[in-house]
């Protein structure tokens, strides 16, 4: 059985929240781009200088804020599931974003867990 896409809704809402989230923390991103197929959500990172860079993929799971998570592996052209820095294989779409860029915009700041003061 074929996995179902998000609700259009939440394609539009999962599109300006990881857009306006990049623009805060990632802004070497011109943009997020994402397509859609198959329940995954592919998110690539487009550049400045018009470079699109594949970056993850999010599986959907029926719930906004928790998403599988594969990361885009150059070395071969696809996708791996991984674990996210917090050690589970799903969380948010900002955690699997900050783990993707953290690798391919060379910040491994984005793996750090934030301070607990």
């Amino acid at each position: 059985m074929a996995r179902k896409n998000p609700p259009e809704s939440m394609q539009h809402h999962l599109r300006q929240r990881l857009n306006q989230y990049a623009r805060d923390r990632w802004p070497q991103l011109a943009e997020v781009q994402i397509r859609y197929r198959a329940g995954f959500a592919y998110l690539d990172g487009l550049l400045p200088d018009g470079t699109v860079q594949p970056l993850c993929r999010l599986r959907f799971t029926g719930v906004l804020h928790t998403w599988g998570f594969a990361i885009y592996l150059a070395s071969h052209n696809g996708y791996h599931d991984d674990l996210l820095p917090s050690g589970l294989p799903f969380g948010s779409p900002e955690e699997a974003l900050d783990c993707a860029c953290g690798l391919y915009l060379n910040d491994p700041t984005a793996w750090l867990p934030p301070p607990t003061n």
